[in-house]
């Protein structure tokens, strides 16, 4: 349990030091044996293929498979096993979700960039993908929704939907409604490498997608690094959100929202800053309650000494540590929230006000939460219909263009030493020079 007296942590009082440790997020070493693990996993499913695959599966998910692709009567007959209240969720949740996303869609463009030259943006869908859907205690269905939707958006033409076996029936029922028509019963190491090398019986795909334990992550990083033509969507880590509250702030639905993030994995972590100490130790008080009964208690407790508590000085300071921090998740439970997205410079996704909770986005507000973790939004976006596309340029002179500009061409290609850069632009001026003599 958390104790205000301890917990909360004065920010100006830190050293520069001291302020850069208390950002930490928690530290996840892939050690040589996991590695080594994961590496001669994938060079067995690349010796062995199916053969492997099926004994992967046996050993790891006790399930003896005698085809790794579900049959396209079991994923229509999802709809007959799933509850009449699920089935009106996930097409509320893939409605919305589908209206965002179709509007991230990219048209082709051509611009005449000088007289004669004209240069295209042709949009091309990534040939084939693979969405990989982990699996716990419970069918992660949000991620299922979040990667399909985007996939068919972009019109990939070859997906494949991948989980741990037994998939369950809510996992097929989000595959119908989206149009997959390829689901194999397949998790672990041993997936993503069946998914990027291919087997007898399994396609390689293009890109892969998705998230997964640190068996999962590796094979993924792995992968991304040594075959060829296969890349990833980003890197992955542990969830996290960085809360933002001020004076107007409800603790209550801080708590709630502190809680929630927490029990996606003991890893996970939350950053809560305000200028307002009562507030805070009222936060305090109140988690301590509603912790109480949950059912991942003892993942939130584990994921609670992660997080962090912070008095800073002003408004302005906490939006300044937050980009410091570059959070996955940014809560802001401040009065007036979408007047200081000005100051905000890096994270994954945004909640603005009392009224928007981060569990709304994981499920059904219609952004992504397939979101950059572990620091990287600073640089890396949400997952959007681009992930799944691919931008090609296309250029096209006329002779008076080239003519026109041959002259600076040979001079940019000589400072690079590129003779035969030069040269390419010579024999075609003489020959045009030549023609015009005739």
């Amino acid at each position: 349990m958390l104790d205000a007296n301890k917990n909360i942590i004065y920010w100006n009082n830190l050293t520069t030091q001291e302020q850069s440790n208390i950002l930490l997020r928690p530290s996840l070493h892939t050690d040589d044996k996991i590695k080594l693990y994961v590496s001669k996993i994938i060079n067995r499913i690349r010796k062995y293929g199916d053969t492997a695959l099926h004994s992967y599966n046996l050993e790891f998910d006790k399930i003896k498979t005698d085809c790794f692709y579900i049959t396209q009567e079991k994923i229509d007959f999802s709809s007959n096993l799933v509850s009449t209240s699920f089935k009106r969720s996930i097409l509320i949740a893939k409605k919305n979700i589908s209206t965002f996303h179709a509007k991230q869609i990219f048209s082709n463009l051509e611009v005449e960039t000088y007289p004669g030259i004209h240069c295209q943006q042709i949009i091309r869908p990534i040939n084939s993908v693979g969405l990989y859907i982990p699996k716990g205690q419970y069918p992660l269905v949000s991620t299922a929704l979040m990667l399909s939707i985007p996939a068919q958006l972009a019109g990939c033409p070859n997906i494949i939907l991948c989980s741990p076996p037994p998939v369950s029936n809510e996992i097929l029922y989000i595959a119908k409604v989206s149009g997959i028509k390829k689901v194999i019963q397949l998790g672990g190491a041993h997936a993503i490498a069946a998914l990027a090398l291919g087997t007898e019986s399994i396609g390689h795909v293009d890109k892969i997608f998705g998230p997964g334990n640190m068996f999962v992550t590796e094979a993924k990083l792995q992968i991304s690094r040594s075959v060829p033509g296969v890349s990833i969507d980003m890197p992955a880590g542990p969830s996290e959100m960085l809360i933002i509250a001020d004076n107007s702030s409800r603790p209550d639905f801080i708590a709630a929202d502190f809680l929630a993030q927490l029990e996606h994995d003991s890893n996970s972590q939350v950053i809560l800053l305000s200028t307002n100490i009562e507030l805070l130790k009222n936060v305090v008080f109140i988690i301590n309650k509603q912790i109480l009964g949950l059912k991942k208690q003892d993942i939130i407790l584990h994921a609670l000494k992660n997080s962090r508590i912070i008095v800073a000085q002003s408004l302005i300071d906490c939006f300044n540590i937050s980009n410091l921090y570059s959070p996955e998740h940014l809560t802001l439970h401040i009065k007036d929230s979408e007047n200081f997205l000005s100051y905000i410079k890096n994270a994954g996704s945004i909640f603005l006000g009392k009224w928007t909770p981060g569990s709304a986005g994981d499920y059904i507000t219609g952004a992504n939460h397939v979101l950059p973790t572990y620091g990287y939004s600073n640089a890396y976006s949400s997952l959007q219909i681009s992930d799944f596309q691919k931008i090609i340029t296309v250029q096209k002179m006329t002779k008076q263009s080239l003519m026109n500009l041959s002259h600076h061409i040979k001079v940019l290609s000589k400072i690079e030493g590129m003779d035969a850069h030069s040269k390419s632009i010579t024999i075609r001026t003489n020959f045009l020079k030549n023609i015009s003599t005739i």
